[in-house]
């Protein structure tokens, strides 16, 4: 049977109106909020009542909030396993905070480490045989700049190798140059085009030179034949 052919609607019906989106709730006028105050800090566990945040030792700020092996070690010249023999030299717990030390446990601390030249084996100072004293020594804090710094004009003056690389601002421990540590204002490879072009124009230079010396010589003769 053929399909039925739906009856068309008659023109003057209304189209279904269409379902009406609900609506969103308007937001309230955003009030300003008022600038909220700085948090304090997380209280630590395991603090004393006389705990300090920051620790003065060796011309430098060291972290209270920190164990004694690892504070120790913001000191230049310290590393953890000297931080963790000088604590033991000192006899401080190694993993006590260090604002929880008193007075007297960090003036013996800063008391080691000025004694580390004695206290520690040969290998394990970072000065041995030091050039002006010949003893065993261990530098730390300022004195580990100063030294630095001593030992490069020293070498500058005597005008060794090393003092010659550090003069020029070139690698000193035989590090390769040619594609690292550029100087200058030279920058990537020179290509051939580059070169020729180079050496044509030094030689377009060259002869203009010739010529110039040609057209002096050529004045200088009638000046002499007139005398």
């Amino acid at each position: 049977m053929p399909e039925e052919k739906p009856a068309p609607a008659p023109e003057g019906a209304e189209a279904p109106a269409k379902p009406e989106k609900a609506e969103r709730p308007k937001k309230k006028a955003e009030e300003k909020e008022e600038p909220k105050a700085p948090r304090a800090p997380k209280k630590l566990e395991g603090v004393k009542e006389d705990f300090r945040y920051i620790v003065r030792m060796a011309n430098t700020d060291l972290d209270g909030t920190r164990a004694v092996a690892y504070a120790l070690t913001a000191i230049s010249g310290v590393g953890i396993r000297v931080a963790e023999a000088v604590s033991d030299l000192a006899a401080v717990p190694k993993r006590e905070r260090l604002g929880n030390l008193s007075e007297e446990q960090t003036d013996k601390i800063e008391a080691t480490l000025g004694n580390l030249s004695e206290a520690f084996p040969h290998w394990m100072v970072n000065r041995p045989k030091d050039w002006e004293s010949g003893l065993d020594m261990h530098a730390f804090g300022a004195d580990v700049e100063i030294h630095r710094r001593d030992d490069i004009n020293r070498m500058k003056m005597i005008r060794s190798y090393k003092g010659v690389r550090h003069e020029t601002g070139q690698k000193v421990r035989g590090q390769r140059t040619r594609s690292n540590g550029r100087t200058g204002l030279t920058v990537g490879v020179t290509k051939k085009a580059a070169l020729e072009a180079a050496k044509a124009k030094k030689a377009e230079e060259g002869g203009k030179k010739e010529e110039k010396k040609e057209e002096k010589k050529e004045e200088k003769k009638p000046e002499e034949k007139k005398v």
